[in-house]
């Protein structure tokens, strides 16, 4: 019975807070007005013990217990200015997540920064009722701090809120605040199976080489790396100020892998998702150029960080009505950062 009460109590105070507080928008600078503060176990038995050496010095008339007494009243409340002043004026800049896959571990990236002359040390922050990480920002100056992040199951998951805290400098008091975000982290499905991937020719039905070199197939433009032949690279674009770029072409006989959902021999479609993301982990690894078909979407063979990326965040969002990430290889938030 207790625990049903405790979470309704933090469920209703969860709301109130969100009430009075309204959605935030990155860049969040703490203000006075949203910071809360109470003892702390160690704070209240401070305050116990306070007390009774208050009551002994009354009782017995002992100046020096009173003044001693006194004192630590007077260090409670500087301790308590303190850890308040740690958090007020401390600025959240960014929130960023790779995607993660279902299952495994991820890492949210939190930005601080600190515009005045001191340090703030110990400023801890927390995924609601997860454990907590810690990091100092120093003066003038900014600090980054990463969460574990994991994820059941595929699919966008949406973090609502973050909870700031520290109980520095001496951990009698703790103050705390919450951050509401509408964060969303793309998770990939996890890979699974064992089924062998479908192979097709390079040179199937349809497929037409552009810009062919020896017979060779454009593949697309890479960076230009050590030990590449001066004979590929693309001097035009160079001459317009792109950076060195080297031609790359893919032979036009070579295999290249076709994954198609609806022909993956599995019930379940959860289970074909796996399979055909394990597909595409392997066909990336290799280096060879893969396509995906899902119903209504169809990606075309390429390789590469990006192409990876888009397959997976297909495979992701496959049956769910929700937009599709942006198709940089690393973007899994939304919203990542300030606007400028």
């Amino acid at each position: 019975m207790r625990v049903p009460l405790v979470a309704a109590a933090r469920a209703r105070m969860a709301a109130w807070v969100r009430r009075r507080q309204g959605e935030d928008v990155l860049p969040v600078t703490l203000a006075r007005r949203r910071l809360y503060i109470l003892p702390t176990r160690a704070g209240l038995a401070f305050g116990l013990l306070w007390l009774m050496m208050l009551l002994a010095g009354l009782n017995y008339g002992n100046s020096l217990a009173l003044f001693l007494t006194f004192l630590l009243a007077g260090f409670a409340l500087v301790a308590m200015h303190e850890c308040h002043r740690n958090l007020l004026g401390t600025t959240l800049v960014a929130v960023s997540s790779p995607p993660l896959f279902a299952r495994g571990a991820g890492a949210l990236a939190l930005t601080f920064e600190n515009t005045t002359r001191a340090a703030r040390p110990a400023v801890q922050a927390a995924l609601d009722d997860g454990p907590p990480g810690s990091v100092d920002v120093p003066a003038r100056g900014r600090a980054r701090l990463t969460l574990p992040l994991t994820a059941a199951r595929r699919g966008i998951l949406r973090i609502g809120r973050l909870r700031l805290t520290s109980t520095h400098p001496f951990g009698l008091f703790r103050t705390w605040t919450w951050v509401h975000l509408n964060v969303e982290v793309l998770v990939y499905p996890q890979p699974a199976g064992s089924l062998s991937r479908p192979i097709a020719s390079g040179s199937h039905p349809g497929a037409h080489p552009h810009g062919t070199l020896g017979g060779d197939e454009w593949l697309g433009l890479k960076p230009f790396r050590d030990g590449d032949s001066p004979r590929q690279v693309a001097w035009k674009a160079y001459a317009r100020g792109a950076p060195l770029l080297v031609k790359e072409y893919v032979p036009t006989g070579s295999d290249l892998c076709l994954f198609d959902f609806a022909q993956v021999p599995l019930p379940d479609p959860e289970a074909r998702l796996a399979q055909l993301a394990r597909w595409v982990l392997d066909a990336e690894a290799g280096g060879e150029r893969y396509g995906l078909t899902l119903p209504g979407t169809e990606l075309a063979p390429n390789r590469g960080p990006e192409h990876r990326h888009r397959c997976l965040a297909a495979l992701a969002l496959y049956g769910i009505d929700a937009p599709a990430p942006a198709s940089a290889p690393y973007a899994g938030t939304r919203p990542l950062h300030a606007r400028a």
